[in-house]
């Protein structure tokens, strides 16, 4: 019998080979050239890593804590939208995996799923990711909503005041099919992402709703219209981070949208210690984008992150399986990261510290 995937790598072209190539080319596309998008990976194969021996190494703990949540590793789900372009269960999958595998999901703003249904389904904690609106009452509306539901935090994203020119989806004049839709704005009548001869939906989507004048101030109003703590996705530099510190915001995302909108710009993991250097211990510090194997994650937390977010594997584990498909992607990460902790002698995350690194 054929042995079935093994890695991230596998469930990539597994879900390349089962869902439309509109999809595909969707979860799978940068900006531009994709420079960034190839780089947000390839920037962790110029990290080596420094290991310890004759360690004891027979028991090991992975968990650690995320704004006051244990986890059973430090990888969390990132935000990814139209999950169920992926799978019909989409996002309800996804998060059954996730609670499944001890680990927190953030649910995207751009989900095919109510978060109702979604929060309905956990068994773990759901955090929302949030765009700010034009219409702000409509913004105002939908975090109330989410509150309600019962998500215990907002993730911000920062860095699409519009979206990066990512050709995959102009050449396939990017939609949502019939029967899908942003589901959680379809009440405030913005759930409708239509295609057009040329160009892609979600770039007139984004261009036509998204509010282009947020600025610092704004934090201000979103963490005097919620309860949730709140963290920045989409920081880049320690400049920001530090902007982001002093805005009383919670945490931040490290993150360059997948390589998704500015091309050229620096890979995350080459953001990370600068960042670090600014905020370090005076806010929770995450990262996103190539992370593909174990040895990714001890990196990333080597270098000060707390935990990282997983996007494209999830997605193609869902692809390739729905919610079993999600915990294979996760349990091999897990596993990677174990073996990748054990190698270097470390006992804890804890124990994951900077002197790692070669």
């Amino acid at each position: 019998m054929k042995p079935g995937p093994v890695n991230i790598f596998d469930f990539e072209s597994l879900a390349k080979e089962k869902i439309h190539p509109m999809a595909f080319d969707y979860y799978f596309g940068g900006a531009g050239d994709e420079i960034t998008l190839r780089r947000n990976h390839s920037a962790f194969d110029e990290i080596f890593l420094k290991y310890r021996v004759l360690v004891d190494v027979s028991r090991r703990d992975l968990s650690t804590e995320v704004l006051g949540s244990r986890i059973s590793f430090p990888v969390m789900i990132a935000p990814t939208a139209f999950q169920r372009l992926a799978h019909p269960e989409g996002e309800i999958a996804t998060v059954k995996a996730g609670g499944a595998e001890g680990t927190i999901m953030i649910l995207s703003a751009l989900a095919n799923t109510s978060v109702e249904e979604v929060v309905k389904n956990s068994t773990g904690p759901v955090w929302f990711q949030l765009y700010v609106y034009k219409d702000r009452e409509a913004t105002k509306d939908l975090i109330r909503r989410v509150e309600e539901a019962g998500c215990t935090a907002l993730v911000l994203t920062v860095d699409a005041p519009l979206v990066g020119t990512r050709e995959r989806d102009i050449k396939n004049e990017f939609r949502l099919p019939e029967g899908l839709s942003v589901e959680n704005l379809n009440a405030a009548g913005m759930g409708k992402v239509e295609g057009s001869s040329g160009a892609s939906g979600l770039a007139a989507y984004f261009s036509s709703m998204i509010d282009q004048s947020l600025n610092w101030k704004d934090i201000e109003w979103l963490r005097s219209v919620t309860k949730l703590p709140v963290l920045l996705k989409g920081i880049a530099c320690a400049e920001d981070a530090k902007l982001a510190h002093n805005s009383g915001v919670e945490g931040i995302v490290v993150s360059n949208h997948g390589g998704r909108q500015l091309d050229t710009c620096r890979a995350t993991i080459e953001v990370l210690p600068e960042v670090v250097d600014a905020v370090s211990g005076k806010m929770e510090i995450l990262v996103d984008g190539g992370i593909r194997r174990g040895t990714d994650i001890v990196k990333a937390i080597a270098l000060g992150a707390k935990a990282v977010l997983a996007g494209r594997p999830v997605l193609w584990g869902l692809a390739h399986d729905g919610e079993n498909g999600v915990r294979q992607v996760l349990q091999i990460l897990r596993n990677e990261f174990d073996l990748a902790m054990a190698l270097c002698g470390c006992r804890s995350v804890g124990e994951i510290t900077k002197n790692l690194i070669a």
